[in-house]
């Protein structure tokens, strides 16, 4: 298969979120569309606590050229896609510049120190006016309330992957993420896996 020629190689792509909400399985899944179409792919480590409500961030880069290191360089991110959207800002003060764009959900999880009255959690306002400040495009989506109306929240992940791949400066698609679901999920999964990734595309219009 023929791979398209990228402007920004590597194309550093980070996708975070918190334990649970299975951002990991959406880096597998969204880098292996990727592979499909020909790329050289790298998926970095996981960094923070994996189990549930702990910090969670995945490197994802994308090259027509080469295989890159697994780490994305400080600053040299070129899409953030955040399962929840304090984990936006988190990652965005590391790994953002200028140009960045950022995809966020807009259903936020609350540490314990929040829950306990310990500490604040920012508004949505706030946490908006950051991410536009500190980044080229900033795209709210309310991606765990539509998943909770496909019948699990953890969709939520699905429909985030849509949304990136209208995102991307290099085409992916349906297609791809179908061959990709048919060899990672059980079949009983693939109807409503492809809606919400078909939910997530129609939610970024370009």
């Amino acid at each position: 298969m023929e791979k398209l020629q990228l402007i920004k190689d590597p194309y550093n792509i980070v996708i975070t979120g918190v334990g649970g909400q299975g951002n990991v399985l959406g880096s597998k899944i969204l880098s292996n569309m990727l592979v499909r179409k020909g790329y050289h792919v790298t998926i970095g480590e996981t960094f923070g606590a994996s189990q549930r409500g702990g910090s969670v961030m995945s490197h994802v880069r994308v090259s027509g050229k080469s295989t890159w290191s697994p780490q994305i360089p400080k600053g040299k991110a070129h899409l953030i896609v955040a399962l929840e959207p304090v984990e936006a800002i988190r990652v965005l003060m590391s790994y953002g510049n200028q140009e960045v764009k950022v995809l966020a959900n807009t259903r936020p999880i609350y540490p314990v120190g929040v829950i306990a009255g310990e500490l604040d959690y920012p508004s949505i306002e706030a946490i908006r006016a950051t991410l536009a400040e500190l980044s080229s495009t900033a795209l709210f989506i309310s991606a765990t309330d539509e998943a909770i109306k496909l019948g699990n929240s953890i969709l939520a992940n699905i429909i985030m992957i849509g949304a990136a791949s209208r995102m991307l400066e290099f085409p992916i698609d349906r297609q791809d993420f179908k061959e990709v679901i048919i060899t990672t999920l059980p079949a009983s999964k693939l109807d409503v896996n492809l809606k919400a990734f078909d939910m997530g595309a129609k939610m970024v219009r370009q």
